[in-house]
């Protein structure tokens, strides 16, 4: 098992921002969906052990808690946290060598994929959202880890680099690894996800296969209305508008 979560509950003084959360992740896509405030980067900051939890967290049977663990993923986290700076060709040089990555090879492929070349000596203060975004996944991938957790991972992408990240996603999958990651776009989580999570109010309220999505012979994002309630407030606020 790569991700092992169990009981998961996450608190903000008395806000319950996640449930009693249980769910596991293997050689698979795992897509985790939910509104917003539905407790998606809390469960996932927790699983990087970023903020106090309830519960039992495991990757590749080690506790999140291990340090040794921080080797075995790659993290995106929702809002692009970096050393604004720093350029991306400082800031690699920089990761590559706390993690003691000697392939600068794969740094190039990775920079030249995502299209970063002309950016590599401009601070990452000047950036665009979206080279940020880049660097930032760039940064998740350097040490090829058995775990990919991503949060939101196609904000501000454009459509060549969003193209580009389902590719390593999917190859990553197919060498034997693992994704968790939280999107809004449904059609994406529809096409590659293996299982997808729903979760509101911090409770997962649903947990299906694509095969499982496509047998009800609905879209996700029919059945995602549905069952959050969202569908009664989207024709409420039509109304409105009549």
């Amino acid at each position: 098992m790569l991700l092992d979560v169990k009981n998961l509950t996450v608190k903000y003084a008395s806000f319950v921002a996640v449930n009693s959360l249980s769910f596991s992740v293997n050689n698979e896509i795992y897509c985790l969906l939910g509104p917003n405030g539905a407790g998606k980067s809390s469960t996932l900051r927790a699983i990087m052990n970023m903020v106090p939890f309830e519960g039992e967290i495991k990757i590749l049977d080690k506790s999140n808690k291990d340090k040794e663990v921080k080797n075995l993923v790659g993290y995106v986290p929702e809002q692009v946290t970096l050393y604004e700076y720093m350029t991306p060709a400082e800031i690699f040089s920089f990761v590559a060598s706390l993690r003691k990555i000697n392939d600068l090879n794969r740094i190039n492929a990775l920079v030249r994929a995502f299209s970063l070349e002309n950016y590599m000596n401009t601070p990452i203060a000047s950036l665009s959202m979206g080279n940020k975004q880049k660097v930032s996944i760039i940064l998740s991938l350097l040490h090829e880890p058995k775990l990919l957790i991503l949060d939101e991972p196609f904000n501000a992408l454009d459509v060549l680099s969003v193209k580009v990240l389902k590719e390593i996603i999917l190859n990553h999958v197919k060498a034997g690894g693992g994704v968790l990651f939280s999107t809004h776009i449904m059609e994406v989580a529809e096409k590659i996800c293996n299982r997808i999570g729903i979760i509101n109010k911090g409770i997962m309220i649903m947990e299906t296969s694509s095969e499982g999505i496509r047998e009800k012979g609905k879209s996700l994002e029919e059945i995602f209305l549905t069952i959050t309630g969202l569908e009664e407030q989207v024709k409420e606020i039509l109304k409105g508008l009549e």
